[in-house]
């Protein structure tokens, strides 16, 4: 039994404190007691607390040094300590923690608590970096904490990998089907983060954030979060016998007229067109012009409406996974860059008379007064010397300035 009221007397002095210390470290690393501890620059009082302690004389110089099984049989020897050198420490500073057993632990409760995802991942390629970013990743760890906590979830989310992609289903309902919980994947919801990113892994999406990206990014692997309010505008996308959207797009597309898809339509329905190029606006009045002007003779045309909606990256990446190459022409002005950085970045499109020479050939004809930009410029990312040259001129350029030559490929 510890003579606590002697221990104190011998090792309890703030000149031995960082004997103490040094010993818990030692424990906390799970280190032996079977060496000597050093203070390199001691001073004169932490010299004498030792040469007290040890009853020894002097030693020159100004490192201290202690050895521990010297120690040790003090301790056991006085009866301040009877157990020895590692109960004096825990009597004196509490219970001492081995910090590398317990890292040991916690390593293996990881690997036990990612075991599920490793099994349903297992076969699949395309999820491999994916699983392999989210164990060396934060992002789990930042969302549940412990091990205990990310075991259900990480349960939860190799459910839902093994269903991913699927057919066009509701998020509801997939979430109430899949995990037996009609809200478990809803927004803010830690299984929600994790899947989404494995939905981005799955369709190469790249990072976002916000509503509309959330849908998106479902959509990619077939998933509605919001089915009907996202739309997209087309022309002359042509129709088959499949299903009754394909019927529909038939219909219209021989009557020359434009039709509104919803992202249900999207994603559930087989949408293919057989043609070289697609073309992509960003206005309305491109659509309704070439529809007024070219009707059936209209090549494939997409219109984004502003900022794309999850229906229109939706289409457009299925129509380049078929093999069209899409084209982009938007607005020359600091909204139209913006908006065509992110088609750019987000489908494989390329630049459809929208490069500095279209541009400064289209200024000419605008009227300085009329159109000037407004706003912080914007690099664009496909040419970088177009911000300057708009810069230069001042003047913005919409797509209604340019109908004539947009409506010529079109006829093409």
């Amino acid at each position: 039994m510890i003579d606590e009221a002697r221990l104190r007397r011998l090792l309890g002095s703030e000149d031995l404190g960082w004997l103490v210390l040094r010993v818990r470290q030692r424990m906390e690393r799970g280190q032996p007691l079977d060496t000597s501890v050093t203070l390199p620059d001691a001073t004169g009082s932490q010299r004498s607390a030792v040469q007290r302690l040890l009853g020894r004389r002097p030693v020159p110089g100004r490192a201290l040094t202690v050895s521990l099984p010297a120690l040790d049989r003090l301790l056991r020897d006085s009866g301040a300590s009877p157990a020895g050198l590692e109960a004096a420490v825990v009597a004196l500073t509490g219970e001492v923690i081995d910090r590398e057993l317990v890292a040991a632990e916690q390593v293996q409760a990881w690997r036990l608590a990612f075991a599920p995802l490793h099994e349903a991942v297992e076969g699949r390629p395309e999820l491999a970096e994916w699983l392999i970013e989210l164990e060396r990743g934060g992002l789990v760890r930042r969302l549940m904490g412990t091990p205990t906590a990310a075991g259900p979830v990480l349960g939860e989310l190799a459910a839902v990998v093994r269903e991913l992609p699927t057919g066009g289903e509701l998020l509801g309902r997939f979430a109430a089907r899949v995990i037996g919980r009609a809200h478990a994947l809803d927004d803010r919801q830690p299984l929600a983060t994790l899947a989404l990113s494995a939905a981005r892994a799955l369709s190469g999406l790249a990072p976002g954030s916000g509503v509309e990206w959330r849908r998106e990014a479902w959509a990619s692997v077939g998933i509605l979060r919001d089915e009907l309010s996202a739309t997209v505008l087309t022309l002359g996308l042509p129709g088959n016998s499949e299903s009754a959207t394909g019927r529909a797009l038939g219909a219209l597309s021989e009557d020359g007229q434009p039709a509104v898809l919803t992202l249900r339509q999207v994603v559930r329905d087989e949408i293919r067109v057989q043609a070289p190029y697609v073309f992509v606006c960003e206005n309305p009045i491109v659509v309704s012009t070439a529809a007024d002007r070219l009707g059936p003779k209209s090549a494939p045309l997409v219109c984004s409406n502003g900022q794309p909606s999850a229906a229109v990256v939706h289409l457009l990446r299925r129509l380049a996974a078929d093999g069209a190459q899409l084209v982009y022409h938007g607005d020359f002005d600091w909204g139209g860059i913006r908006i065509a950085n992110v088609i750019f970045d987000r489908v494989p499109a390329h630049p459809w008379r929208f490069g500095t020479a279209d541009y400064a050939s289209a200024a000419g004809s605008v009227p300085p007064r009329g159109h000037p930009l407004y706003g912080a410029s914007v690099t664009a990312t496909w040419d970088p010397q177009l911000t300057q040259t708009m810069l230069t001129s001042g003047r913005a350029v919409e797509e209604e300035h340019v109908l004539d030559p947009l409506l010529s490929d079109l006829a093409h």
